[in-house]
C-alpha cells in the first residue's frame, strides 16, 4: 500500500509535466525507486504507466487538430527516433556516460538562455515561412539525434524535441507538443515490449499508476490545447532546471 501512496501522486504530477513539456521521467522513475521497486522493474513499470498516459495526451492533442496535415511527418519522425535510440543504446556501451553529462552541463544553460530570451517561443506557427521539405528534414533530424540521446542517456528527451521543433522547424507549441507525444509514444511502446518480454513489469502497480498518469496527461494536454505557449514555455524552463541540478549533483 505504501508503494502506491508514494508512486501514484508523483506519477500524476509526472504525467502533467510530461504532457506539457516532456521530462516527466525525471519525476516518475525516482518515484518508483523511492518506493523500493527494483531498478529494472521500475524502468519497465514506468514505461507501462507512461505509455498509458502518453496515449491519452496524444489522442487529445490529435482530437484538437494539432496533428492535422502532419501525421505522416510524425510517423516518419517516430521511425527516425527509434533508429536513433537503437544506435544511441549501442553507443552507450562504448562511450562513458560521463561524456554526455559534461556536454549537458554546457548545453542546458544555453538552452535555458534561449528560452528566456525567446519570449515568443512557439507562440505561432512559422512553417509557412519555411519550405515544407526543410520542416520535414528538421523534424526527421531532430527525432533521430534526440532519439540517439534518449538511447544513450535519456532524461528530458521530449523537452529537447519541443525546443528544436518550435525553434528550427517553426512549429507552434501545440503542434510541437503533439509531434513529440507521437514520437514518445512509439519509443515507450518499443521499450515496454522489451521489458514485458524479460518479465520486468509489475502490472498491479503499473496499471494503477497508469490511471494516475492518464489523469495527469489528460489535464496537461488540455492545458496545452487551450493555453499553448503560455504554459509550455515556463514548464520547459522548469524541466531544464531540474535536469541541470540532477546532472550536476550526480543523482
Amino acid at each position: 500500500m505504501l508503494q502506491y501512496l508514494i508512486v501514484c501522486p508523483l506519477v500524476f504530477l509526472a504525467g502533467l509535466v510530461d504532457s506539457i513539456a516532456g521530462g516527466g521521467g525525471l519525476i516518475a522513475l525516482p518515484a518508483y525507486l523511492i518506493a523500493g521497486v527494483p531498478a529494472h522493474v521500475a524502468l519497465g513499470t514506468n514505461k507501462l504507466s507512461s505509455a498509458l498516459g502518453t496515449t491519452v495526451s496524444t489522442a487529445r492533442l490529435a482530437k484538437h487538430g494539432f496533428l492535422k496535415g502532419k501525421v505522416f511527418m510524425a510517423v516518419c519522425s517516430s521511425a527516425a527516433a527509434l533508429t536513433g535510440s537503437a544506435l544511441g543504446a549501442h553507443l552507450a556501451l562504448m562511450v562513458p556516460e560521463s561524456v554526455i553529462k559534461h556536454m549537458m552541463i554546457v548545453v542546458l544553460p544555453v538552452a535555458a538562455f534561449y528560452v528566456l530570451r525567446n519570449k515568443d517561443m512557439g507562440a505561432r506557427d512559422r512553417t509557412d515561412d519555411i519550405s515544407r521539405n526543410k520542416v520535414f528534414a528538421v523534424c526527421m533530424a531532430a527525432a533521430f539525434f534526440v532519439g540517439g540521446y534518449d538511447g544513450f542517456y535519456g532524461p528530458g528527451t521530449g523537452t529537447f524535441l519541443i525546443l528544436i521543433l518550435t525553434g528550427a522547424a517553426g512549429l507552434d507549441a501545440r503542434s510541437a507538443s503533439a509531434q513529440t507525444k507521437v514520437i514518445n509514444l512509439s519509443s515507450n511502446i518499443a521499450a515496454l515490449v522489451t521489458f514485458i518480454a524479460t518479465g520486468n513489469v509489475c502490472y498491479p502497480l503499473g496499471l494503477t499508476a497508469g490511471v494516475c498518469s492518464i489523469a495527469g496527461h489528460y489535464i496537461g494536454a488540455g492545458m496545452v490545447a487551450h493555453d499553448g505557449q503560455k504554459v509550455v514555455r515556463p514548464v520547459v524552463l522548469m524541466v531544464l532546471g531540474v535536469l541541470f541540478i540532477k546532472i550536476v549533483s550526480g543523482a
